[in-house]
């Protein structure tokens, strides 16, 4: 076990139906970076009233012949909700990108925009508003007051799934059945 095997990293954070915070009720996030200073993560399975498209629009991204214009955008999170994330694979080689694996990464630069604009972009991703952060071992407490179930993330899960599937498939990845859980709470 290395000395980095607590932090979550390339994991999955699914909301447990006891979640108080309607921010992340629900939710799927997938953790971007988790070291001693805190934590960064992507909401996968909520959505704002844009697409892609309106995205580019509003950036003045050319987008004839786009075929994913329509896909919808993330929420990714309570913080800086105004600025974009692209979450994809493979990891490529874009002006500013947070490696997350070998095969993931997380963009915020213009570049990857006008590649996707162009057809040229990452075959997979979710582009988001937004992230959510946790200070410097916010996350461990939440996690030791049951807030969050954790485990390793399903790449399937966040660029294929359909989003509403997406809580469930992610709890049945640990062998939780959400159904079950959410009749149980309040009954402690």
């Amino acid at each position: 076990m290395g000395m980095d095997s607590a932090y979550l990293t390339n994991n999955f954070l699914i909301a447990m139906p006891a979640m108080q915070d309607p921010n992340f009720d629900h939710t799927v996030t997938f953790i971007c970076q988790h070291n001693e200073e805190g934590a960064l993560g992507i909401v996968i399975n909520r959505v704002v009233n844009l697409t892609v498209g309106d995205i580019l629009d509003q950036m003045s991204i050319a987008r004839e012949g786009y075929q994913k214009s329509r896909l919808p955008v993330h929420y990714g999170g309570p913080v800086q909700n105004d600025r974009g994330f692209i979450l994809h694979q493979n990891v490529g080689n874009w002006d500013s990108t947070l490696p997350i694996t070998d095969s993931i990464g997380l963009t915020t630069s213009r570049d990857i925009l006008e590649a996707m604009a162009n057809n040229e972009g990452p075959e997979r991703y979710v582009m988001a508003l937004g992230y959510a952060g946790w200070g410097s071992g916010q996350l461990e407490h939440e996690i030791k007051e049951n807030a969050w179930l954790n485990g390793p993330a399903d790449y399937n899960i966040i660029f294929e799934n359909p989003i509403e599937s997406r809580w469930s498939s992610a709890a049945s990845l640990l062998g939780v059945d959400v159904n079950t859980l959410s009749s149980e709470a309040g009954h402690a």
